[in-house]
């Protein structure tokens, strides 16, 4: 059965499993666990896998993929068996989204692809007449990719009303601060000069996000710019750039989950 899909509980998950795997990629997932709440909470229609007009999402950031794992476990898509296989040997639950995982359409992890996928979707489900829409999260270190760029420019030339891209905006990457590495601020007067329907909310704030996502729209793409905070939920992780890559100790775990509860 499944149980609410909160930030918290996709939080708690993520420590458990990233703990039992002893990975990294913990500071990332942790971001973006409220904006998961608001997708898998109320907004994406998923229903059956086999019904083609269910909505379909992206993880483009896909060094996230434990999160998205979480909301799919809450949701019940995702057995909690197959989820305690996660980084274990010949387990699909990899450290980035395969496809071949029910719950997940399009395999991720080569960062600056996802949105060029999501627009794919979303201009296939206008030229089959289906109502699904198409959500994509990113990160705002991948925006460094020309090829985000591209799949922008192309979604606001075809109007696909039918798309929301999400982007979160922690402001760091794998070895540095994004303003440091490659500062794309302001990174909201970029995404409108691009032709999208662009609008800034706290990206902890999940009932903000949904009413975001789901106010009147025009036939713009949507693009929601989610200020986020690395590592949220456990203040020693929080905007510390080593928790993109390292594991937690035992010590560490004990304080994290300790913070999350």
């Amino acid at each position: 059965m499944s149980e609410p899909i909160t930030g918290r509980a996709i939080r708690r998950i993520v420590l458990e499993q990233s703990r039992r795997a002893h990975v990294g990629h913990i500071g990332s997932a942790l971001s973006v666990a409220d904006m998961l709440a608001a997708l898998y909470g109320d907004v994406i229609q998923a229903g059956e896998p086999s019904n083609p007009d269910r909505d379909r999402f992206i993880l483009s950031k896909g060094h996230a993929a434990l999160a998205l794992y979480a909301a799919l476990s809450l949701n019940g898509t995702l057995p909690v068996a197959a989820l305690d296989t996660f980084c274990a040997d010949n387990s699909v639950v990899g450290v980035h989204p395969e496809h071949f995982l029910t719950g997940i359409d399009f395999s991720t992890g080569s960062l600056g692809h996802g949105l060029s996928l999501a627009t794919g979707a979303a201009l296939a489900a206008r030229m089959e007449g289906s109502s699904r829409k198409v959500y994509a999260l990113l990160s705002d270190a991948e925006c460094n990719e020309g090829s985000v760029w591209e799949a922008a420019m192309f979604a606001s030339h075809h109007r696909l009303s039918n798309l929301t891209a999400m982007v979160d905006k922690n402001g760091q990457q794998a070895l540095g601060y994004t303003k440091d590495v490659l500062d794309l601020d302001p990174l909201n007067e970029k995404w409108t000069a691009f032709g999208w329907d662009c609008i800034v909310v706290d990206g902890h704030d999940v009932s903000a996000m949904k009413n975001a996502i789901l106010a009147p729209r025009d036939t713009r793409p949507r693009v929601l710019i989610c200020q986020t905070t690395f590592g949220k939920g456990v203040s020693y992780m929080e905007r510390e750039i080593k928790w993109h890559y390292l594991p937690m100790s035992d010590a560490d775990y004990d304080a994290a989950v300790a913070e999350v509860g």
